[in-house]
């Protein structure tokens, strides 16, 4: 089974990227022939800073080297490094009608983000494409916001496959519907654009300042207090098997600790679960070198794959060479 997967070079990485995202990648990477990208032609369409996404692009890699992607068992490479892509992404362009691209709501929950269109912004779908039919991909994890996006890949490959024969493998959206949300400081899904992360690899005196700002309600501390409305426990649970887990709601139940003792909890349970990952990550930090060849061994052997492709496409379209 061939699962593909991207994660944005959006900066440090936090704890909602890991729970949301990277460690259902571990998990496939055991079992699945895991395809795991680094998207920074996706990332210019909000992204404007040359030395910011450079640096993001060799700090995503870093981090994700340092949580468990072991490149032996996952091929992990930078998405601009295999130029097919963007061949791939403007034939697509000619096999996808307007109509699909005006109903996509990605576009329109950016604009009215606030970001600027453009059409690499209105386009993202035929390049996101292009990713998963580049390498015949049969299963494509996303969140809920990205089912739709699938769905336009399927209908392009089947328009294309029409008039080609079956040239594209057809792909499936992988939608974990149990996975659990992950809230940030404020109590909504942690994300970058509301300012309310918790990142992985910050210092002990960051992580603590960091999960002192959690909003909690205003319980005295010798009162019982409801474990399923706090913040802290939501946060808490992520890091816990069932059995620490009932044992942290009866604390929160007995009353006689404040939110500043279970805040203090949460924070020795953040810094304890990536004690090894953090290791690694001031590795790879002091050895760019060691990761960027990492990522260029992975981009060969993902050109090895895309190459053949593409030379079929252009036979069938009748793109000469």
């Amino acid at each position: 089974m061939k699962t593909l997967t991207g994660i944005q070079p959006s900066g440090a990485l936090h704890l909602g990227n890991y729970f949301g995202a990277i460690k259902q990648m571990l998990d496939l990477q055991k079992s699945d022939e895991l395809f795991l990208f680094i998207p920074n032609l996706h990332a210019l369409t909000t992204l404007k800073n040359a030395q910011l996404l450079n640096s993001n692009t060799i700090e995503a890699a870093s981090t994700l080297l340092s949580l468990g992607i072991d490149p032996a068992k996952t091929l992990l490479w930078v998405q601009s490094d295999v130029k097919e892509v963007l061949e791939l992404y403007w034939i697509l362009s000619a096999y996808t009608p307007m109509g699909l691209l005006e109903r996509a709501h990605g576009y329109k929950d950016k604009v009215a983000k606030g970001i600027a269109p453009n059409h690499a912004l209105f386009s993202y779908p035929v390049l996101m494409a292009a990713d998963i039919l580049l390498y015949s991909a049969n299963r494509v994890p996303v969140g809920k916001d990205q089912i739709q996006h699938v769905e336009i890949t399927r209908d392009i490959a089947i328009k294309f496959n029409n008039e080609h024969g079956d040239i594209f493998t057809i792909p499936e959206a992988k939608v974990e519907e149990n996975l659990a949300t992950v809230p940030g400081l404020d109590g909504a899904k942690m994300s970058k654009s509301y300012g309310n992360t918790i990142d992985i690899f910050l210092s002990e005196k960051e992580l603590k300042s960091r999960v002192g700002k959690i909003i909690t309600d205003s319980t005295p501390v010798e009162e019982p207090k409801d474990p399923s409305t706090c913040n802290v426990f939501a946060l808490s649970k992520l890091f816990l098997d069932e059995k620490g887990v009932q044992a942290l709601s009866e604390r929160y139940q007995r009353g006689g600790e404040g939110h500043g003792h279970f805040k203090m909890y949460l924070k020795e349970l953040i810094w304890d679960y990536f004690a090894a990952q953090r290791e690694k990550k001031a590795y790879f930090d002091t050895h760019h070198d060691e990761v960027r060849d990492i990522l260029s061994e992975g981009a060969r052997r993902a050109h090895e794959i895309a190459a053949p492709m593409m030379e079929k496409i252009r036979q069938v379209v009748g793109i000469y060479k």
